[in-house]
């Protein structure tokens, strides 16, 4: 059997919607799946150099390999009401030219951040450490991530929610996408529909047992938060939403790549749906 690397980050909700495919719930046809985890700009920049077959990614950076990675439909977070926060110190005002933390270069959040504020002073570093260097002073705010947004210092505050400047640029209604996951268009039409049909298949397995799982993964040491954390996170961002892509989950996906075009970061303005593996080959096939 083929093994195929398939690239996620650490965070409990990508590591929720993969494991049912870890323990041998669920299975490709033709193929062994090899997991990597490794925080979301790491597999930004990865995707970038084309080093894994499938990989987790910020819906932001997929104009950049629209040409070598198709768009896959499943194991997607999208907020509704809530993302990121842009954090800072209780009680200090932000300059106009303040220094912020941000999680890299590609995520989605940067992308927004920097069309609401494009005087701001931007460093990058692993999500891990932005709370960290706003307590200590090493910067003025950061914007935060993944379980982050639930467990963040008391010091500190909220000066926006990315949710918000979503609604403000997006005209409001649209749920605001975060990210996704991507396959390598060399591998074969026939195996590219059954992999991400696994992969469907594990999102959808895992969120029917999410009462087994999530303990399971609690006991292996696999998720960085306790169970009452787990689980509200996984009702944010692992949830029937996250199985197979809706309508107005496109719809937002294209405003994203809109504001990115109109704003100068993407040189072609493109649709997510022209982007996606054609499933309906298998239908021709069997005919």
């Amino acid at each position: 059997m083929k093994t195929i690397s398939v690239a996620h980050s650490p965070d409990a909700d990508d590591i929720f919607m993969y494991y049912a495919i870890k323990f041998g719930w669920v299975g490709a046809k033709d193929a062994k799946f090899e997991n990597i985890a490794a925080d979301i700009e790491t597999l930004n920049q990865a995707t970038l150099k084309g080093e894994y077959d499938i990989c987790a990614i910020s819906f932001a950076l997929y104009p950049f390999i629209k040409d070598d990675y198709a768009l896959l439909k499943t194991a997607v977070s999208f907020g509704e009401g809530y993302g990121p926060k842009l954090i800072k110190k209780i009680g200090t005002k932000l300059k106009r030219n303040f220094k912020v933390a941000l999680s890299g270069e590609f995520t989605t959040n940067a992308l927004l951040f920097k069309i609401a504020y494009p005087n701001a002073r931007i460093t990058y570093m692993n999500f891990l450490d932005i709370e960290k260097a706003v307590l200590d002073g090493t910067v003025d705010a950061g914007v935060l991530i993944h379980e982050s947004i639930l467990t963040y210092n008391n010091e500190l505050e909220v000066e926006k929610e990315m949710w918000d400047i979503w609604v403000e640029l997006s005209g409001g209604a649209l749920p605001l996408p975060l990210g996704g996951m991507c396959l390598r268009r060399s591998i074969p039409l026939h195996s590219a529909i059954d992999y991400e049909n696994t992969l469907i298949k594990a999102v959808e397995v895992a969120n029917k047992n999410r009462k087994v799982l999530a303990p399971m993964l609690l006991e292996k040491g696999l998720i960085r938060v306790d169970a009452q954390t787990l689980d509200k996170y996984l009702d944010l961002y692992a949830n029937d939403n996250s199985v197979n892509m809706s309508e107005i989950q496109y719809k937002a996906l294209d405003k994203l790549y809109e504001l990115g075009y109109k704003n100068g970061f993407y040189e072609n303005l493109i649709k997510s749906q022209d982007f996606l593996i054609p499933n309906e080959y298998e239908e021709l096939r069997a005919r």
